[in-house]
C-alpha cells in the first residue's frame, strides 16, 4: 500500500478515524471532528492539503478563540506595542468592547462589527475612544487574516478609526502672554516653549538642563516622558521617528524667562521638575495650565499650545519642511524636504516669531493655518 503523502489517519477505540496533519506552522493540527470511514478521513486531508497548496488554509483551532483572548495575546506579544497604547487598548476593550469579548475570530463578520460599532456610537462613549477601539479591532484581525485564523478582516466601515478631532483653537501672542502671568511662575517657561518652540508636554517634562544653552539659544529635544494613566508607572523613551529628535532655536524674545527658570528652579539634570525636585509630571502641567486659562478665556488645552507655535511659525514665513522639522513631525512626503533645509534657517524663524511677539494682536494669522 502506498505511503500517504500528506497527513496522518489513526482509528480511534471508538472505530473512528482521526485524520490530523502538520499545519504551515509547523504545529500538529487534528480534524475539528472524527470521521465514521477512514475514506473520509482521507477525503478532508485532500481538501486541506489542497487548501494549503493554494493558500486558502485556514487554521480552525485559532479562528475559534475568543476576540477578547486574541487581542490581549496580540498586545502582549507585539513588540512594537507600547506600554501607553497597551494601557489605552485594554481600557478600551474593557470599557467599550464588551460586546465582542466572546466572539470567536471566525465569527466576526462585518455584520457583527457593524451592530457592536452603532451600540457603541449611540452610548455615551468619547468619539475619539470609540474611534481607537474601532482602528484596534482592525489591528487586531488583520493580525488574524495573516495567521490565518481568519480569511478577511471584518472591519469594513469607512471613517470608523479616523479621529475627527475638533479645530484647535489658537492664542494670540497676547493671550500667550496673559496666560504666562496668570501661571504659577515655575510654569511660565513651560507654556512659552510649548507656544514659541512647539515642544510636545512628554518632550517638557524629560528635557534635559544640560540641553537647554542659553548662549546657543538652542534646546534639544531627545527623548519623551510617558506617564501611565492608571498606573504611577513613568519612564523617558525615544522619540517615535527620527525627526522627533531635534534642536530648536528658541526666540529671542522668550531668552529670559528660559534664563530666569533654569537659575531658578531647573534640577541638575532635569529642566521641569516639581517642587520635590523629581521630573514634573505632565499631569502637573495640565492642571496649572487649566487654572490659569480660566482667568484667560483660552479655551484649549496646554498641547494646543504647540498647535499655536505651528501657526505662528507659518505666520512668520516658515515653510512646510521648516514647519516639520521645528515641530519634530515626519512623513513619507515630507521627509525629502529635510535634505534641502536651508543651514540657519530654524534661527531665522526663531527671530521672526519675536517680531510677532513684539506687534502682539497686530499680528494677524493667515486663514486657514492650523497645522494638525
Amino acid at each position: 500500500m502506498a505511503r500517504r503523502r500528506f497527513g496522518n489517519v489513526r482509528k480511534l477505540p471508538s472505530g473512528k478515524f482521526q485524520a490530523s496533519f502538520i499545519a504551515p506552522n509547523g504545529k500538529r493540527q487534528n480534524a475539528p471532528n472524527t470521521f465514521r470511514t477512514k475514506t473520509d478521513a482521507d477525503r478532508w486531508l485532500v481538501k486541506i492539503e489542497s487548501d494549503i497548496s493554494r493558500g486558502t488554509w485556514l487554521d480552525d483551532g485559532a479562528g475559534r478563540q475568543r476576540f477578547e483572548d486574541y487581542a490581549k495575546a496580540y498586545l502582549r506579544d507585539n513588540p512594537e506595542v507600547g506600554l501607553r497604547w497597551e494601557e489605552t487598548c485594554l481600557r478600551n476593550l474593557r470599557l467599550h468592547m464588551v460586546d465582542l469579548h466572546d466572539v470567536p475570530l471566525v465569527a466576526m463578520t462585518p455584520t457583527v462589527v457593524r451592530a457592536w460599532h452603532k451600540k457603541v456610537m449611540a452610548g455615551t462613549g468619547g468619539r475619539t475612544s470609540i474611534a481607537q477601539s474601532y482602528r484596534f479591532l482592525s489591528t487586531v484581525m488583520n493580525c488574524a487574516v495573516r495567521e490565518k485564523a481568519v480569511a478577511s478582516n471584518p472591519c469594513q466601515i469607512r471613517g470608523a478609526g479616523a479621529d475627527r478631532a475638533k479645530e484647535r483653537p489658537i492664542a494670540t501672542p497676547a493671550m500667550i502672554e496673559q496666560l504666562v502671568e496668570a501661571i504659577t511662575p515655575r510654569f511660565r517657561a513651560a507654556v512659552l516653549m510649548a507656544a514659541w518652540c512647539e515642544i510636545r508636554r512628554g518632550e517638557l517634562c524629560a528635557l534635559q538642563t544640560a540641553f537647554v544653552d542659553i548662549d546657543s539659544a538652542t534646546a534639544w529635544v531627545i527623548r519623551n516622558r510617558v506617564e501611565l494613566l492608571e498606573s504611577d508607572l513613568a519612564f523617558d523613551k525615544d522619540p517615535k521617528t527620527d525627526a522627533g529628535g531635534r534642536p530648536i532655536a528658541i526666540p529671542p524674545h522668550i531668552i529670559p524667562w528660559v534664563r530666569k527658570h533654569r537659575d531658578e528652579w531647573a534640577g541638575p539634570e532635569r529642566f521641569f521638575v516639581g517642587r520635590d525636585g523629581a521630573p514634573m509630571k505632565g499631569n502637573t502641567i495640565s492642571q496649572a495650565f487649566n487654572r490659569a486659562k480660566k482667568t484667560v478665556g483660552f479655551t484649549g488645552t496646554f498641547h494646543d499650545l504647540r498647535h499655536t507655535g505651528q501657526s505662528l511659525a507659518a505666520a512668520s514665513g516658515a515653510t512646510l519642511a521648516d514647519l516639520k522639522k521645528r515641530a519634530g513631525h515626519s512623513s513619507d512626503q515630507a521627509a525629502s524636504r529635510y535634505m534641502h533645509m536651508v543651514a540657519g534657517r530654524d534661527r531665522e524663524i526663531a527671530i521672526r516669531l519675536s517680531e510677532i511677539a513684539r506687534s502682539g494682536d497686530a499680528a494677524k494669522l493667515p486663514p486657514g493655518i492650523v497645522m494638525h
